[in-house]
């Protein structure tokens, strides 16, 4: 189990986390909604050992306290992150990739184990283990990425923007495989720009507001919220709800109809008078 209490951190003088506090157990997803600038990727920066925190925050796993700890300690401790950009080495394959991520003390020994697991998911990896990182398409390499996060055999996997520039199929893959880890056991911590699919997976959410956690709920429920709706779907659902009333084309214009023709052949006209114009002026410029 994951715990932040009072997490709070600051950008020189600014204030980017203020008194955070969440939960996320072993087998089950919970994102982290906000707004660009609220907070999310620094929060999970911050419990990932890369950002540094206020003396009084604290973070644990499974009880333990893991809040002064470096990075690869904290790996070792059961928790790994896919960061945004995903971070691959290039030159690598995806095995080699996939490899490097069974380096904690934690994951040695289940190297195969794990890796089979990471197969199973993504099955891509599979038929392209031997090919390099940086020629694949950005959805195979998002698929590389969390599979070297779960090579270290984490118990808490974190997730920052996994979506992002993926077509709609491999997103679609994408939020498959996470359902599919879940039911391993391994609780997930997500943030992610694509809500509704995000709130489809998840068992509960926390709202992020400059900084600050202004809200917990179930995922239903957040995903039924139309305030929640409108500030991350636009109002998608509501729209939808309402598709049967719906007036037609012809109904909606049928009151300004006229108006809107006269409109564009008065634009038409002072078009063509603007192109005549100007033809004009290079003719005499041409003359000269």
């Amino acid at each position: 189990m994951l715990e932040c209490h009072d997490l709070s951190v600051f950008y020189g003088p600014h204030l980017a986390l203020a008194g955070v506090s969440i939960n996320i157990k072993r087998g089950e997803i919970v994102t982290i909604l906000g707004a660009n600038g609220a907070g999310k990727s620094t929060l999970l920066k911050t419990i990932s050992g890369l950002v540094d925190h206020e003396d009084e925050s604290e973070i644990f796993i499974d009880g333990r306290s893991i809040s002064d700890w470096d990075p690869h300690q904290i790996v070792e401790a059961g928790l790994s992150m896919v960061p945004e950009g995903r971070d691959l080495f290039g030159e690598l394959t995806v095995l080699e990739n996939l490899m490097l991520g069974a380096y904690p003390r934690r994951a040695r020994g289940e190297e195969t184990t794990n890796l089979d697991h990471v197969m199973t998911l993504f099955p891509k990896l599979a038929e392209r283990r031997k090919q390099m990182a940086r020629t694949m398409s950005g959805g195979e390499q998002q698929m590389v990425a969390v599979g070297r996060a779960m090579m270290s055999a984490p118990s808490i996997l974190m997730l920052d923007e996994p979506s992002l520039g993926l077509s709609p199929l491999l997103c679609s893959e994408l939020f498959k495989a996470l359902a599919k880890i879940r039911k391993s056991g391994v609780g997930i911590l997500l943030v992610e720009q694509n809500v509704k699919q995000s709130l489809a997976i998840s068992d509960r959410g926390y709202l992020l507001e400059t900084g600050r956690i202004t809200g917990e709920e179930s995922a239903e429920v957040l995903a039924n919220d139309q305030a929640v709706l409108r500030a991350y779907l636009g109002g998608i659902t509501r729209l939808e709800s309402r598709r049967s009333e719906r007036l037609s084309t012809r109904e909606i214009l049928k009151s300004n109809i006229h108006d809107l023709i006269k409109h564009a052949e008065q634009r038409q006209s002072d078009h063509i008078t603007t192109m005549r114009l100007r033809s004009g002026d290079a003719q005499d410029q041409q003359r000269r």
